[in-house]
Formats: structure tokens, C-alpha cells, sequence
């Protein structure tokens, strides 16, 4: 086999090797065989141009165009002319099929189902990949480079599996890499090549074209590259974050900064199970009320209404401004017992999305900022980039205490009520509705049933409630939960909703919070873990009525129990609202809105979590994936300083410390990230100075004053405490006064230096000095070796020359 030929099926081999860390994000994994045709297909179709041979570049655009073509025949075959040519139409196809790919992998956990939008990606992906590496190492004779791509690919996958692609898929994707630069290295000398210098002397010593004798410059070389690159393929997935998006937690849209975990409105399942096995029960709002009993005082965010057989989502509905009060609730009678609450919130700086969390349901919002009113849901979401952090607000709702009779006799729902909101997937399994059947026999009306059902899986049905299992939230993933009865709220709350719409009850699933913790001034405070769902189900003259499924979180309704306490308000003054809870501004309304914007809920209508505006234009698939290629290579590379620094500070901000000795670790941690914050911002670090002058130092370079001068001092007086009083004293708040110095170091700056210090951190410097030092260390201990190992070698005897007589 010719050289190039070795090279071709060397790409191939790497590509679908890279290509296996893909394989535990997506079930059933049948994706796999597809890529493996297309790219083989597209490498022997350059095989077949560079034997002709064509110029490189119409050798990569022949493979580009069939690729294309079979592309188009898998997934857009009624698109196409003929059935394989590739039209307008069919871009428009590849469009809505990333479009909803994209909505998907922000649907589903991991692995997640094998749609076809899902399907187009992997697949379009490995074989945009696969054209690039057999670009660059068999067309282009360059092998080092292609390593880029399948590094990219395997990042992605690590990153989507939170850095859990395993070391299987780093090995073989590595052993791919490997493979690709020895058959370049064996091709090239195999033409008496040099990669690097001019060519050997034939008489050289060293020099041995059977292969002994020391190593060549291309192979010493290869494994040069070779090392390197491992090293960052190593490093990358470790330092990327988790690409996890959530409607209550997590990264993605809406991320945010310094003290990590952020919201948006992306994905219940997964953010929902992350928030909840979350270490710490971080603090995302508190709030104050004048409810009598606050058991009640769930936090609403949004509603999921929508349920297609693959997630339940949010209906794609009209918004408007938020009125100065709100409609009355949607089927409440005058009749039903209701008492006015009054409840202050504050959210924490760093819980950031686009959804405002309110007790339900509410009659007036005071909130400043732009905000946007859904009527359906009775859901305010941020318009313009506005979004919760930090944002202080009052709410006025209903406590809503209906009698166990009312709902008994509640009428059926009107007809657009029971068409919307019973309407189930055609792959809804029977089972489901069986079940629903078996549980609910005698009961006489729809109270008793949906009483019935929330019994079953709170007391008698022998469910478990567990965070760690690992399910979907689609038709089968429901079916699987009513078999191994083990789950958390969002399996609850999404069976007991689908189970009633089997039953002609009006169901959804509401995702928000549960009261929360109270704390000893009156004040409830709400962290992650009280991430919740929970079922609404519609009667007639009351309306969407709370019931809670979930063993052992949140409370059952009082009208749900044989005895139904009372409940209201409390007479005392109504809580005073903050000088910030002030009715927002009317947002404009701008005339066009691009399709990010209308997924956000940013325009004229409520887009839901996870959905697409029906008016967004498919984009065409070739720009789109050479864009993601070219991202990945221009972008991603840059911005390693920036996402190494955010892991530092990240873990030198961590948590205390138990241990006097794991707290003096973190004080000198916090006073390292101090200086590398100065560093980052111009200010040389000078080892020769004391924590106390340096601290002074600092302040005058740059320029703080007020909070953050003294944020400086306070970790200096710390760390002089950790090294040199006898019993250094607890020290708290490291992590606030290095986010002050860091915001205070900022401020005098212009937009250039705030760009250099978050892209390209001075301090990052340390990757290499820190590299170097390793370096350093490795060779000098094998150099010790190398020669301990001599020393222990026998004694060779000497030949004895010959004399001339």
C-alpha cells in the first residue's frame, strides 16, 4: 500500500476513534454506523481525486460536495431535487433539523434519545471532522494539525458529559492521534524526507534506513507533537465547564459569574437533578411574608404545558407588559375562600434567568427592570437581557383554599381547557393509562382520582425518592419510572401530570422552588436543593390547583387530607417594600426578532424553555458547521487562559476549610488569588514585599478605595494571622473581598484593559513557569536514574591494544 494510502485510512481511523466519545451522549448509538459510511465514503472519494490527481483544494471541495449529497440523502431526501441534489428546500430542512437538535440537547439528560435532529448533529459533525483531518494530514501533508479537530471533537464530548467521556475514548481518540503521526513519520522517510532540517548524510552516525541506530527528527519530532497534544486533550475537558443549561441551575444561557452556578430558562430535568445533589445548598433568594404558614409559599417559575413524547415544554404563547394588576386566575369562582398575601423577595446576585419566581397566584408585581407578562401561565419573564440577579421585588398573590366538596363538584373543564391540556403523544405507552385506570378504580369524580394518584406515589405506591437515578422525561422514560418506582420530582411530577391527562383531568407541571428554610429574623431563605416540580391540574371554578406527589419534599394541600386545616394571612402590617420594588418601565416592543431572541422570550411571544419560534428561517447547514469548525479553532484556543483562570480562582474560592490547616491553605490561596487579580490588571507581583506592604501596594497602584482597599487589607491581615500569630483566628468572607478587589480593579479601567485582563490574565503565565518547573524536575529525576542505573552496570574488561614490536 503507497504511502498516501497508509495516510487515508490512518485519518479515517482517527476520525471514527475521536468519533467514540460521542458515544455515550446519544441512545441507542445505531448513529455511529452512519458517520463511519459517510466519512469512509468521503476518504476514498479524496483518494480517488488525489490519484487523478486534482488540486488540493477541488480534492477537498469534491469531498465537501459528496458529503453533501449524502447528507441530503439521509436526512432531507423530500427536500431535495430528485431526491439527491441539494435546493433551497433542503437548507431550509438542515435548518429546522439543528434548529430543533439544538432544542433537544437542551431538553434531554444524558444519553439523550436518538432524534433526527440530534442524529443530523453528530453525525453532520464527525463528518465535518473527518474531512478536516484527512484535509490537513493526507491531502495537505500535515498530520500535527489535524490533531486540532479531533481534539475538538473529543472536548466537546467530554464537555457535554461534564468531563465523563472516560478514559476509554481518550485513549482510543489519543491512540487514533498517535497512529495518524507515525504513518506520517514512516511516509516520509520512506521518501528519505525530513520534516525538520535538511536532509541527512547517508554516512551520518545515527542515520540507518532499516530503522536502527537513534531516533530521526521526523519520529522525535511526531512525538514531540504527540506528547503535546495529549497534554492538552488532557487538560481541556478538565478546564471546560460542564455544558449544562437549566431552568433553575447551571451553565449555558444566562451564565454567570464569580461565584459560579447560574440560571436559565433551558432544562428542567438536568438542572433540576444538578441543583438538587449540589454540596452546598447555595442561597439563590429570600424573602419575607405575611402568610400565617408559609408551608404553602411555593415559588413558581414557569409552567410546562406542553408535553410531545419526548419532554414537557412550554407552549409558545403571546406576552405583553405586565399590567398594575394582574387578571383574576383563570377559572377561580367568587365563592372559593381567598386571602390576600403580600411577600418581599430578593434574589441573590448570582442567580441570573429570565423567569421571576412568584407565589402563585399572583395579583400585582412591584419589580424594576423590563419585564413581560405570559397570561396563561401567569409568568413574568425578563425582556432585553434583564434577567433576576440582584433584583429586589414584591409580589401580592391569593392563598387559594378551596374545600375538598368544591373540587368534588367541580364541573367539567371547558372545552378548550380539556382539548389543550389532556392532550397526550400518540407514543404514550398504554401501560401509563392502565396503571392510571388501576389506581384510581372507585373513585367518583376527577378530585378523587387526582387525590388518589398523588397518594400512590407520595405514601402507597412504594416509590423511592432518589436524585442519582439516571432517566429521561419522554413517553418510555415515564413507563420506566412507574416499573422501578425510583425517581426524584420531575419523575413524579411529569408521570402524575401525563397519568391525569390519560384520565381527562386538565394537567401540567409547574418548576420553581419550595418555601425554603426560615432563618431566625423572620426571613425565608431558599437555596438550590430546593429545587422542585411539581403537577397543576385544572378544576373547574377553582383553577390550577397545586398537589404534590413527591415523597418526602414540599407538603401535600391541606384540601387533598381527610382534614383540612386552616390557613390565611396574618393581620400584621404588610411587609415594606425595598426603594428598589418599584413597577417596572414598559419595555418597547421592537418590530423583528431574531430567533435567539424569540427562543429567549424576548419578543412579542412567550417562546418556551427548550422550544423555537414557528417563523425562525432554517440555517444552512454548510456555514453553519464550518462556523462551529472555525469557532472551535480560532475561539476556543484563545480563550483557554480565560477558562484556566476562572479554575483557579474557582478553586482557590472554594469552601474554608474544616481544619486550622486546610484554612491557613485556603487564606493563602485567597491571597494568592488577590495578587494574580492585581497581576491581571497591570500590577507586577513583588515577592520581595510583606503581605501588609504589598496589600498597600495594590490600593495605590490601583487606585481603590472605600470597600475594596479595605477588602485588600482585611485577607493581608489574614494571611500575616496564618503565618505568624500563634493561633491564627477563623477567618470568613475571603471570597467576597476578592470579588470586591476584582470589581474595584476594574472600575478606574477602561474597556481595552477590562478585555486584556478577562481574555488574556497576565497571571495565566503561571501554566508555563509551572510547566517549565515540571519539566525541569522529570528530567533531572531520569537523569538520576539514567545514571544510578550505570553505576550498578558491571564493569566492562578492557581490550588490551596491541603493541607493535
Amino acid at each position: 500500500m503507497s504511502g498516501r494510502g497508509r495516510l487515508t485510512l490512518c485519518a479515517l481511523a482517527a476520525t471514527l476513534m475521536a468519533a467514540g466519545a460521542l458515544l455515550p451522549l446519544v441512545d441507542p448509538a445505531t448513529w455511529i454506523l452512519q458517520a463511519a459510511f459517510l466519512v469512509a465514503v468521503q476518504s476514498g472519494v479524496g483518494a480517488l481525486a488525489r490519484r487523478v490527481p486534482l488540486a488540493r483544494p477541488l480534492t477537498v471541495l469534491a469531498q465537501a460536495l459528496v458529503s453533501l449529497l449524502l447528507l441530503t440523502l439521509l436526512f432531507a431526501r423530500d427536500r431535495a431535487v430528485a431526491g439527491v441534489l441539494p435546493g433551497p428546500d433542503t437548507f431550509v430542512r438542515f435548518g429546522e433539523l439543528l434548529r430543533a437538535g439544538g432544542n433537544d440537547v437542551a431538553t434531554y439528560m444524558i444519553p439523550a434519545p436518538d432524534t433526527p435532529g440530534i442524529r443530523l448533529m453528530v453525525v453532520g459533525g464527525v463528518v465535518v471532522i473527518g474531512l478536516a483531518v484527512d484535509a490537513l494530514a493526507v491531502t495537505f501533508r500535515s498530520a500535527a494539525p489535524a490533531g486540532l479537530p479531533l481534539l475538538a471533537l473529543y472536548s466537546v464530548a467530554a464537555g457535554l458529559a461534564g468531563g465523563g467521556s472516560g478514559w476509554l475514548w481518550f485513549l482510543l481518540a489519543a491512540a487514533g492521534y498517535l497512529l495518524l503521526l507515525l504513518a506520517e513519520g514512516r511516509d516520509r522517510l520512506s521518501q528519505w524526507g525530513r520534516v525538520f532540517g535538511g536532509a541527512p548524510r547517508r554516512d551520518t552516525p545515527g542515520f540507518d534506513l532499516a530503522g536502527g541506530g537513534s531516533a530521526t527528527a521526523p519520529v522525535r519530532t511526531g512525538r514531540r507533537i504527540g506528547a503535546v497534544a495529549l497534554g492538552i486533550a488532557l487538560a481541556v475537558p478538565a478546564v471546560l465547564p460542564s455544558l449544562e443549561g437549566g431552568l433553575l441551575g447551571g451553565s449555558g444561557p444566562g451564565s454567570g459569574r464569580g461565584g459560579g452556578g447560574t440560571i436559565s430558562a433551558v432544562n428542567p430535568l438536568v438542572s433540576l437533578q444538578d441543583n438538587l445533589n449540589q454540596p452546598e445548598n447555595r442561597e439563590v433568594l429570600k424573602y419575607q411574608t405575611n402568610a400565617a404558614d408559609t408551608s404553602d409559599m411555593y415559588l413558581r417559575l414557569v409552567a410546562l404545558d406542553q408535553f410531545d413524547g419526548t419532554s414537557w415544554k412550554s407552549s409558545e404563547r403571546p406576552i405583553k407588559d405586565v399590567p398594575e394588576r394582574l387578571p383574576t386566575p383563570d377559572g377561580l369562582a367568587p365563592d372559593v375562600d381567598t386571602t390576600e398575601v403580600v411577600t418581599n423577595l430578593s434574589a441573590a446576585p448570582s442567580y441570573q434567568q429570565k423567569w421571576l419566581p412568584m407565589p402563585y397566584p399572583a395579583t400585582q408585581v412591584k419589580v424594576p427592570g423590563r419585564w413581560r407578562y405570559e397570561p396563561a401561565g401567569r409568568m413574568l419573564v425578563g425582556d432585553d437581557k434583564q434577567d433576576t440577579g440582584g433584583v429586589k421585588y414584591t409580589v401580592t398573590s391569593l392563598a387559594v383554599r378551596p374545600s375538598p366538596q368544591q373540587l368534588a363538584s367541580a364541573p367539567r373543564a371547558r372545552a378548550s381547557v380539556v382539548k389543550e391540556y389532556t392532550r397526550v403523544p400518540e407514543s404514550l405507552p398504554q401501560d401509563v393509562r392502565a396503571t392510571a385506570l388501576q389506581v384510581t378504580r372507585g373513585a367518583r369524580d376527577d378530585y378523587e382520582r387526582a387525590v388518589k394518584l398523588q397518594d400512590w406515589f407520595a405514601v402507597s405506591g412504594g416509590f423511592t425518592y432518589d436524585t442519582q437515578v439516571s432517566s429521561g422525561s419522554g413517553s418510555s422514560a415515564i413507563s420506566r419510572f412507574l416499573k422501578d418506582k425510583r425517581g426524584f420530582c420531575v419523575h413524579f411530577s411529569f408521570s402524575m401530570a401525563s397519568m391525569a391527562r390519560t384520565l381527562g383531568i386538565p394537567a401540567r407541571v409547574a418548576v420553581g422552588f419550595t418555601p425554603g428554610t426560615p432563618l431566625s429574623d423572620g426571613v425565608m431563605s431558599v437555596g438550590l436543593r430546593d429545587a422542585h416540580a411539581w403537577p397543576e391540574l385544572y378544576f373547574e371554578g377553582v383553577g390550577w390547583t397545586r398537589f404534590e406527589p413527591t415523597p418526602t419534599r414540599g407538603t401535600m394541600p391541606a384540601y387533598t387530607q381527610e382534614q383540612a386545616p386552616s390557613d390565611g394571612a396574618s393581620d400584621p402590617a404588610q411587609p415594606s417594600a425595598s426603594s428598589s420594588a418599584q413597577p417596572s418601565a414598559k419595555p418597547s416592543v421592537s418590530d423583528s426578532c431574531p430567533p435567539e431572541a424569540r427562543r429567549a422570550g424576548d419578543c412579542g411571544e412567550a417562546a418556551a424553555p427548550g422550544a423555537a419560534g414557528p417563523g425562525d428561517p432554517g440555517l444552512p447547514l454548510g456555514p453553519l458547521l464550518w462556523g462551529v469548525l472555525g469557532a472551535v479553532l480560532l475561539v476556543g484556543v484563545p480563550l483557554l487562559p480565560m477558562v484556566w483562570r476562572s479554575r483557579v480562582r474557582a478553586a482557590r474560592l472554594g469552601s474554608p476549610g474544616r481544619t486550622p490547616r486546610e484554612t491557613a491553605t485556603r487564606v493563602l490561596a485567597a491571597w494568592r488569588e488577590v495578587v494574580d487579580t492585581a497581576w491581571d490588571h497591570g500590577i507586577l507581583p513583588d515577592e520581595s514585599r510583606t503581605p501588609r506592604s504589598t496589600a498597600e501596594r495594590i490600593v495605590r497602584l490601583g487606585r481603590l478605595d472605600g470597600e475594596a482597599a479595605e477588602a485588600v487589607h482585611r485577607v493581608a491581615s489574614a494571611v500575616e494571622q496564618v503565618l505568624y500569630a500563634p493561633r491564627p483566628r477563623p477567618v470568613s468572607g475571603l471570597t467576597e473581598d476578592a470579588r470586591l478587589v476584582r470589581e474595584g480593579l476594574r472600575a478606574p479601567l477602561g474597556r481595552p484593559a477590562r478585555l486584556r485582563a478577562l481574555l488574556a490574565p497576565r497571571s495565566a503565565v503561571r501554566v508555563v513557569w509551572g510547566a517549565s518547573d515540571r519539566w525541569t524536575a522529570t528530567t533531572a529525576r531520569w537523569s538520576r536514574r539514567r545514571t544510578s542505573l550505570l553505576t550498578r552496570l558491571p564493569s566492562l574488561p578492557h581490550r588490551p591494544s596491541r603493541q607493535r614490536s
